[in-house]
């Protein structure tokens, strides 16, 4: 009888060790979805800079090339200041943008805005742009 409880556990445990290491792979990203090692945490007046967005329909009705953004910096606060804006290149993929700053100092994590949609500027592009 012990005999066999030691073997239910062992059963057991080797069974959540499989499942959790299936799980691990199954979330785990392809490597194109990374950014790009090249990375700026300031982008001023010329600069290309990305932006992500939902993907939703909204995005795609709103937004369209040769666009300008307004950007806003949110404090610690939670309060919006304009910051500069930023005029839209093109789509890239579903969920991101290609745009140049046109005024301002911008940073990654800032918010560029268009009526009620908004979008996240990124430190680097999307590979395979």
């Amino acid at each position: 009888m012990r005999h066999c409880m030691k073997r239910k556990i062992i059963l057991t445990f080797t069974a959540i060790m499989l499942l959790s290491s299936l799980t691990v792979f199954a979330v785990s990203y392809p490597p194109q979805l990374y950014h790009r090692a090249e990375r700026q945490d300031k982008f001023k007046k010329g600069d290309i800079v990305y932006m992500f967005h939902s993907g939703t329909n909204d995005i795609k009705e709103t937004i369209h090339a040769g666009d300008s953004l307004t950007v806003y910096r949110i404090s610690p606060s939670c309060e919006m200041t304009p910051i500069g804006i930023i005029k839209v290149i093109s789509y890239i993929g579903e969920t991101h943008l290609k745009g140049e700053v046109f005024a301002g100092e911008i940073k990654p994590d800032d918010i560029a805005k268009k009526d009620k949609v908004s979008c996240l500027v990124i430190s680097a592009g999307v590979c395979n742009p």
